[in-house]
């Protein structure tokens, strides 16, 4: 709060620089812990991406569709450092049908998916081929791709153009120190780029700390001229009208690309 009360005058005042400000915030890693439900709670432009094969994942993309949000799958791609993944993970050792396979599974689990992004990756962003594999799922499914830019060396957004798969990148993480104060100056800092840059998408994660500082900062973006918006409203406006309409029959492709022949 200290934080909050300190920026809020300077914030205010400089609201007029853009009055067509669009922000989209992604909570990922939704799935694991049983307090992910709490951000049930946030306003439902916030969009959930969820990881596949956890505990509460289908659950919470169920409760977020009723919500009327938008659902990403968050799919583990292979870091630099090797992290541990969890299921559904994508590495670079699989081949073309190991990669359209464990993306097929994942869309399966989680419902109402209409779009991707990546989990670590910051080592499988960066290499063509598996990224294509990836694009060329994503095109014939229907889903867009959201790089969480783990990795300034990311191929993501060029395969994706290459393949025509719609393409958005994330700007800022809100969270990566998990602690209020913190994440409150990077909300404040997230309001200052979209005075300059128009539209811009926020990254964050169901910690408490987040979705408590998330439930008091969020009110200052109408009074500062900015708009919170679903991550499909950021889309090319024939995109998101493709996305929509067959976002439904996902599910149903992907569970037939894996079902017994």
């Amino acid at each position: 709060m200290r934080i909050l009360f300190s920026f809020i005058i300077f914030v205010s005042c400089s609201a007029l620089a853009n009055a067509n400000s669009k922000i989209a915030i992604v909570i990922d890693d939704i799935g694991y812990r049983s307090t992910d439900k709490s951000v049930l709670n946030l306003p439902k432009q916030v969009t959930f991406s969820v990881l596949p094969h956890t505990p509460f994942g289908r659950e919470l993309a169920e409760k977020g569709n009723l919500q009327q949000r938008d659902i990403l799958l968050h799919v583990p791609m292979e870091s630099i450092n090797n992290l541990l993944l969890g299921p559904g993970a994508i590495t670079s050792e699989m081949d073309e049908e190991a990669v359209k396979k464990t993306l097929a599974a994942s869309v399966a689990d989680i419902p109402h998916v209409i779009g991707v992004n990546n989990h670590m990756g910051s080592r499988l962003t960066q290499l063509e081929r598996p990224m294509r594999w990836t694009m060329q799922f994503l095109k014939e499914n229907d889903l867009f791709f959201l790089d969480s830019r783990t990795s300034r060396y990311s191929q993501a957004g060029y395969v994706a153009k290459d393949t025509g798969v719609p393409a958005l990148n994330r700007r800022i993480f809100l969270d990566n120190t998990i602690n209020e104060e913190y994440i409150e100056k990077q909300f404040l800092k997230l309001i200052q780029i979209s005075k300059r840059e128009d539209v811009v998408i926020a990254i964050a994660h169901p910690h408490p700390e987040t979705v408590n500082v998330l439930k008091r900062m969020l009110p200052m973006l109408k009074s500062n001229n900015i708009e919170l918006v679903s991550i499909s409203e950021l889309l090319p406006a024939q995109n998101a009208s493709l996305i929509a309409t067959e976002s439904s029959s996902a599910s149903n492709e992907a569970i037939a690309a894996i079902a017994p022949k």
